[in-house]
């Protein structure tokens, strides 16, 4: 088994289609890259503790490799915009890659390169920050499958 975290927005929509790719097995909600110990959602909201929110996923690397996880991340939200993500902005909404190995920042630079040389995303570049993974506070519990408890399948994402 592997991880993966991602932040491309808000979580709740990220957490929902991670969960549906074959081969995860866990997903769960939280806040990463910031320097307040243990913050919870009403700190993060305030965009003065430097995290971001963030989605982190077990993953079986026989079923699902980690670059169809980026395939899947940056299918999943604009990663031009610079600290937010439709409605939402401020640092917290950022586009991230938090890689767990030296072989994940390699595949995720890559990506990046590749989908800024294809004219993707065109004029724009992509702003995706790629950094090591830090501590990954978990969000509160009923922030955890936000989407899957209500009975819908995504939000605005």
């Amino acid at each position: 088994m592997e991880k993966a975290t991602f932040g491309a927005g808000c979580f709740w929509g990220v957490e929902a289609a991670f969960a549906n790719i074959p081969g995860v097995t866990a997903t769960a909600v939280g806040y990463e890259g910031g320097n307040t110990h243990a913050p919870t959602y009403r700190d993060v909201c305030t965009d003065g503790t430097g995290h971001a929110e963030v989605v982190e996923v077990d993953f079986d690397p026989a079923r699902v490799t980690f670059g169809q996880l980026l395939e899947a991340f940056f299918s999943l939200h604009d990663p031009t915009q610079m600290n937010r993500q439709g409605p939402d902005w401020g640092t917290q909404y950022r586009s991230a890659i938090f890689y767990h190995s030296e072989l994940q920042r390699v595949e995720a630079e890559a990506k990046i390169a590749e989908l800024n040389a294809s004219g993707k995303f065109s004029p724009k570049k992509i702003v995706t920050q790629v950094t090591p993974a830090q501590t990954f506070w978990k969000a509160e519990d009923y922030h955890q499958k936000y989407l899957e408890k209500r009975g819908l399948a995504s939000c605005h994402i």
